[in-house]
């Protein structure tokens, strides 16, 4: 078995356990790159561009796979449409490689898997793209302009027109064409890498330079935040030495300007009730120079196994997790704390760059679902700030009713909390993820 061979295989069986088993991409890929660390740089790069690419583009794909096949995509085995699908994504997207190469391994692959009586078919399918990609004929922009965005950027007919009604995006106008060819665009652009500095045992220039001398590619961050800093050019995170000394952990910038807004001060009390993984407890640990309490909660102990690893690498003491389940009040918290970080479940569609399987998952329906959640949490929750405290909602979604239409219901159902801020952040502005921030500050 040669090693592209090999490549592609797992790129197959990440691709299979998404589509197929249902597993969420972002596991999926770490969890077979985590296993096979000792791989080449370029391989690994490979396995990840070839799984997230073929995800990120999987509505195109399909489309032009329905153009050229007998077997609708739909109607093929789950392991020789995935094969087909990935082949397509080599031959259309990744330059590098063959298209004589993209066919050949994928007739192998359909070989190793058992699928001997239908590599053939395989073969006959990927041979006809290659032939006449550029014959495909693309849905009327002017007659079908949702169907048109739809194909083009692998986005769901349905989320289009979600976004075009919340944002009184006119699609029969090019100018409402334009802007949302803006927005789904900005979903597709390369998620960039942020990290928050420890500031217990560094310095953003201190870090900044031994992460040079590790060779990780460093720039400063578009928000301005001074201890948040962009890497790239790493292979494995989890091996560079700074990781595993705790000089940093990972989070979103638009994950850190939640909490700036919560104005954490030194010696506040600062309960978390959905905190794992954790970034924003640790970030709101260190904004109190070490005094202070944070409580971080969520549902699970493995969430909470999450958090207290990242926690103890960074050696960040005056942090305190418990299991808990948010829907559940705690009389013991009730008008304890200055600030209640609310960053609750939501439909994930700002991080569609990183998770590309969420436009796939989602559904009107878990979104409606998911706004009711949101509000049975806050009802619990916003017992727990004392007079004069915040509470900060956030979620990590583009849509109305998840975000602005539950700020707006939070100030109806309780009169004691004025709203002081709020802000949508689209995706990739100031170089963050589509993320949702209101603060409300409770009377005293």
């Amino acid at each position: 078995m040669t090693n592209a061979v090999n490549t592609r295989e797992l790129a197959l069986g990440i691709l299979l356990d998404i589509t197929k088993e249902g597993e969420y991409s972002h596991n999926a890929g770490s969890d077979v790159l985590d296993k096979y660390q000792y791989l080449d740089k370029k391989d690994r790069a490979f396995i990840t561009r070839l799984t997230e690419g073929t995800l990120e583009h999987l509505l195109t794909i399909n489309y032009m796979i329905d153009q050229f096949s007998k077997v609708s995509v739909k109607k093929m085995k789950p392991v020789i449409r995935c094969i087909i699908q990935s082949a397509v994504y080599q031959i259309c997207y990744m330059d590098a490689v063959p298209d004589s190469a993209a066919c050949n391994e994928a007739v192998r692959l359909a070989k190793r898997k058992g699928f001997q009586n239908l590599s053939g078919f395989v073969n006959g399918v990927l041979r006809t793209i290659v032939r006449s990609r550029t014959q495909v004929v693309w849905p009327d922009q002017e007659k079908h302009p949702v169907m048109s965005l739809s194909v083009r950027y692998s986005v769901p007919e349905w989320m289009i027109s979600m976004w075009a009604e919340e944002f009184s995006y006119d699609l029969s106008r090019e100018q409402g064409v334009q802007k949302m060819e803006q927005l789904l665009y900005a979903f597709s652009e390369p998620a960039p890498v942020t990290i928050r500095v420890n500031t217990l045992c560094s310095s953003p220039r201190q870090l900044w330079q031994r992460l040079e001398q590790e060779g990780v590619t460093v720039q400063a961050c578009e928000a301005g935040l001074p201890y948040a800093l962009q890497i790239s050019g790493y292979d494995y995170l989890r091996a560079l030495s700074s990781f595993q000394q705790g000089l940093f952990y990972i989070q979103d910038v638009s994950s850190m300007l939640a909490v700036c807004a919560a104005s954490v001060k030194e010696h506040d009390f600062v309960l978390d009730v959905c905190a794992a993984p954790g970034g924003k407890s640790m970030q709101a640990a260190l904004l109190m120079n070490g005094s202070g309490h944070v409580l971080a909660r969520d549902l699970t102990q493995h969430k909470i196994d999450l958090l207290d690893e990242n926690r103890k690498r960074c050696g960040i003491s005056n942090i305190e997790t418990q299991v808990w389940d948010a829907r559940i009040p705690d009389p013991a918290c009730f008008e304890k704390a200055d600030v209640v970080l609310a960053d609750l479940p939501c439909s994930g569609l700002g991080v569609m760059r990183r998770k590309k399987d969420i436009r796939y998952r989602m559904t009107p329906g878990k979104m409606r679902d998911l706004v009711q959640l949101q509000r049975e949490i806050l009802s619990v929750v916003h017992a727990y700030v004392k007079p004069g405290g915040r509470l900060v909602y956030s979620t990590c979604t583009v849509h109305r009713d998840e975000n602005e239409g539950n700020a707006e219901w939070f100030e109806r159902e309780h009169a004691a909390f004025k709203r002081i801020s709020s802000r949508q952040i689209m995706p990739n502005e100031e170089g963050g993820d589509g993320f949702y921030i209101a603060v409300f500050q409770k009377e005293l």
